[in-house]
């Protein structure tokens, strides 16, 4: 009798990404993981046609899976559902990853093999080996300032707290309440950290090289980035 593979769904939330997300996929579906592979677009229903491109890609091969979400937008609500129909899909591992090309496949590899021994795994622009390339210096100014404060007030060892490229055993998300999240927006990633560091889950972290999005216009304005760093008071009090 042949042994299961492991299953592995690639998580990616999307709005407006109709210039990078048929690349992105296809170097998904062609890696050589060895394990039962499926990619997940959670798509808010992009105006520019993202959610056509995935769709099509779909009706070619019946790995890839389109969710569209015509209600209430933002980051955070789409990941909690992309979450949830993951877990559904009896899924062992669940990667996140962004659409816009900034999230290199190339590193998944590295991801699930450190998932052997973690709970969580982190891939981090910030440890020995990582690279933080092209982004403008406000951004990562920013970035900085918000990172160093957050890592204190919330005891987190992790140097890389903002990453969306991320590999999850399925029972740290059966275990954090995904029904209880309160982000809307990025500030996601955070709470979900958090929530995993307070469960007392293992944390870990990858170097990965993160590039800046070549199609597109950034949704992380400074805007944004000050939202979530509010947000960051709201969620530690729920």
């Amino acid at each position: 009798m042949a042994e299961q593979k492991t299953k592995v769904v690639i998580m990616i939330p999307t709005y407006n990404e109709a210039g990078n997300i048929e690349a992105l996929v296809r170097e998904i579906m062609s890696l050589p993981l060895g394990h039962d592979l499926s990619v997940l677009v959670v798509d808010d229903d992009s105006p520019d046609g993202t959610g056509e491109i995935v769709a099509r890609l779909a009706a070619e091969d019946a790995r890839i899976r389109l969710l569209t979400r015509k209600e209430k937008r933002g980051r955070g609500l789409a990941g909690i559902e992309g979450f949830k129909q993951s877990l559904s899909l009896r899924a062992d591992y669940i990667i996140e990853m962004d659409g816009d090309g900034s999230h290199q496949p190339r590193f998944i590899p590295a991801l699930l093999e450190q998932a052997r021994t973690s709970d969580l795994v982190i891939g981090s622009r910030y440890v020995q080996g990582g690279k933080d390339s092209d982004r403008p210096f406000y951004r990562r100014f920013i970035t900085f300032l918000a990172r160093n404060y957050i890592r204190r007030r919330f005891g987190l060892r992790v140097r890389d707290i903002s990453s969306g490229f991320r590999c999850f055993r399925r029972a740290v998300l059966e275990k954090i309440g995904l029904d209880g999240l309160i982000s809307v927006g990025p500030s996601v990633v955070l709470e979900i950290l958090d929530r995993a560091h307070r469960l007392n889950f293992r944390i870990t972290e990858v170097p990965i090289f993160f590039l800046e999005r070549k199609a597109g216009q950034t949704k992380l304005t400074a805007r944004t980035l000050l939202q979530t760093f509010f947000m960051t008071f709201k969620f530690r009090r729920a």
